[in-house]
């Protein structure tokens, strides 16, 4: 497909809004290959410049993926070829430069108790002018060639900083480290200098920091790993806040409305996280946003100012009351579609949006604020028409024990909603929760035939924070009746036949995969788990392990999977004698979130317990499916097996 194919600048005025969506949709044409859903989408991320004339995207064009650098009219500026590359982000740093984060799985030796880890990579990319792609602390030998968390930009005059992490190098190696810990450094975006500004904590104490709106430390958090104790301090070293938390969850968040005050976190006896706000200078902590649901929060590029957030019934609120006037008209406009604010100019005059849903496998679109107009730039997925879009709402439903829940419901095209065979599809996390919008995986298996169910159960991150810590400890118990309990839900409305049924998920929803016919029984016809926790002593101790057996990690652990007492009896892998279908095992032997030998243990217990099974090793994947053909591969394996156990036909 031309550039212009893919690219278009036609207009819809706001004040129209979308064309409406019929109650019922006609019968379909033959669906789409299933490399339309599993492939990595046409256009993967965006991002808008500073002062709203550029953008920059990532796209696959034919068999080239590439980042696009588009400036007014539409205009190509630049090209880069990416390849395999594991995109993270995409964002601007001024208005002629982007900064792209990728990752890849290194080997590593000495880095805390991992021998593999996901190691992040930050490069400077120019946008509108010619010039070398600048990799951040490549070719420093003081180094460890990765970022270790970014703490965002700021913008000097006309010159332009951008801060990380960073590991330096230690020929003496400290309780079998051979890296010192982390350190803060400032990096010149034209020249790609860097410069440390600001030191590790010592070996015990997890350090991390806030910049004000100037690029100096503006506020510092040291926890002790042992203990849980806590302090906030300001750039000139005066304690802000203190305390103590034995699960190590003290954190800082980011700067306030107006840049002068800081805000951190603490957990409160009763597990709840609370936000508190305090001066810079010093002062009083109040509450902050008490009792509000978070999903995502927004900041001032060039400034790290808060300007607003995002709840978790996935309404938008902004400081600034001319912003939050356009992004309601924004949500009045694309009110029924699931829409997310991706980014924005400087003076909030352009503002870049995604959405997807019913009739929308996913569309972009930037904003100009002043007039009220929406051009499409980018759809998603081509090869998927609106026709062939599964229908999605959301279905309330009711738990065993009267716990009010609710999932995503994804019906085949064209198909009546009844009696219908299905697909249970738990997401993973399990702190996180779906939403009623276009699902490649949950759309692919809808193309074929099935309705598809994503519960969030309870433990998910949809509601308030008491609704996700009752999921504490109820691995394998209530979490997974949770998901049955919906099963048994839709089919009491005669929208699915429960005898039709197969689960499926990856990383928490595969464990709950595995689950459903290990320690739940006679509800499944098949289950896939994708990237599977199959043993919840062996996810404890890696996790255990790999953050160095520290107290706090140790709590907050036994807190999330509860007394090890009951582990045993909600472990697949040590149930596989109770297997009661056949169970397919896809795994990516670069995951460094489940290890692989999740699955190759499962996969013995299931060979020795003569139980069907079968294992699909994906060579060179991670745990977030990052590559198009193996992610290709997955989709095709899990299809197949679901149609070969529970037919849709």
């Amino acid at each position: 497909m031309s550039i212009l194919g893919r690219f278009f600048s036609f207009a819809i005025s706001i004040a129209l809004g979308i064309a409406g969506i019929g109650a019922a949709q006609a019968q379909t044409s033959s669906p789409p290959p299933l490399s339309a859903y599993g492939e990595l989408p046409d256009v993967e991320d965006a991002a808008i410049s500073p002062d709203g004339q550029n953008f920059a995207l990532i796209t696959t064009i034919g068999d080239e993926r590439l980042i696009l650098f588009v400036g007014p009219d539409m205009q190509l500026m630049r090209k880069m070829t990416l390849d395999d590359a594991k995109v993270r982000s995409i964002d601007w740093i001024g208005n002629d430069r982007i900064l792209l984060v990728t990752s890849s799985t290194a080997e590593i030796w000495g880095f805390m108790n991992q021998d593999k880890m996901e190691a992040w990579t930050a490069h400077i990319v120019p946008a509108t002018f010619d010039g070398e792609l600048q990799t951040v602390f490549a070719g420093d030998k003081s180094l460890f060639n990765a970022v270790f968390g970014s703490f965002g930009t700021r913008r000097h005059g006309d010159q332009w900083k951008a801060y990380f992490g960073a590991w330096e190098r230690n020929r003496r190696q400290v309780q079998g480290l051979l890296w010192s810990g982390r350190y803060l450094y400032e990096v010149d975006v034209a020249t790609g200098k860097a410069r440390r500004i600001a030191n590790r904590a010592n070996d015990d104490t997890w350090r991390d920091w806030v910049l004000s709106p100037n690029g100096a430390v503006a506020a510092t958090i040291d926890v002790d790993r042992d203990s849980g104790s806590w302090t906030v301090s300001n750039g000139s070293a005066q304690t802000l806040a203190q305390g103590r938390d034995a699960t190590g969850s003290a954190a800082l968040v980011g700067l306030g409305y107006r840049g002068d005050t800081v805000i951190y976190q603490e957990r409160a006896d009763n597990g709840i996280i609370e936000w508190y706000e305090v001066p810079l200078g010093g002062g009083d902590a109040v509450p902050f946003l008490t009792g509000t649901g978070i999903n995502r929060l927004f900041y001032e590029e060039g400034t790290g100012r808060l300007i607003g957030h995002r709840d978790t019934a996935g309404q938008l609120h902004f400081n600034d009351p001319a912003h939050q006037a356009a992004i309601d008209k924004v949500r009045t406009a694309f009110s029924r579609s699931y829409l997310e604010v991706m980014d924005w100019s400087a003076d909030f005059g352009k503002i870049l949006i995604r959405t997807s849903g019913n009739r929308d496998s996913g569309t972009w679109y930037i904003v100009d604020v002043a007039t009220m107009q929406a051009a499409a730039i980018a759809f998603e997925r081509g090869k998927i028409e609106k026709q062939h879009v599964g229908p999605i709402s959301t279905f309330a439903y009711e738990a065993g024990d009267g716990m009010k829940l609710s999932g995503i419901l994804t019906l085949p095209p064209g198909r009546e909603a009844k009696d219908l065979p299905v697909v249970m599809l738990p997401h993973g996390g399990p702190h996180s929760h779906d939403v009623a919008a276009f699902n490649w995986w949950a759309q692919a298996y809808a193309s074929r035939g099935y309705a598809v169910f994503q519960p969030n159960f309870r433990g998910s991150t949809n509601r308030d924070q008491p609704f996700m810590l009752a999921g504490y400890g109820e691995w394998g118990r209530k979490m997974q009746t949770d998901i049955s309990d919906g099963l048994a839900a839709l089919a009491a409305e005669g929208i699915v036949d429960p005898k039709r049924a197969c689960i499926v998920g990856a990383s928490y929803g595969g464990y709950a995969a595995l689950a459903g016919v290990t320690v739940q029984k006679g509800l499944y016809r098949c289950a896939v788990a994708v990237a599977p926790v199959s043993d919840l002593h062996a996810i404890f101790e890696e996790g255990y392990e790999d953050v160095g057996r520290r107290k706090t990690d140790k709590t907050d652990l036994l807190r999330r999977f509860g007394p090890q007492s009951g582990w045993a009896a909600v472990s697949p892998r040590r149930l596989a004698d109770r297997a009661d279908a056949p169970i397919l095992l896809i795994h990516g032997r670069d995951d460094t979130v489940v290890d692989y030998s999740h699955t190759s243990a499962m996969a013995d217990k299931l060979k020795d317990s003569g139980k069907p099974y079968r294992v699909v090793e994906l060579e060179g994947e991670d745990h977030w499916l990052s590559l198009s053909p193996t992610r290709m591969r997955m989709l095709q394996e899990a299809v197949a097996f679901v149609e070969q156990h529970n037919p849709a036909n």
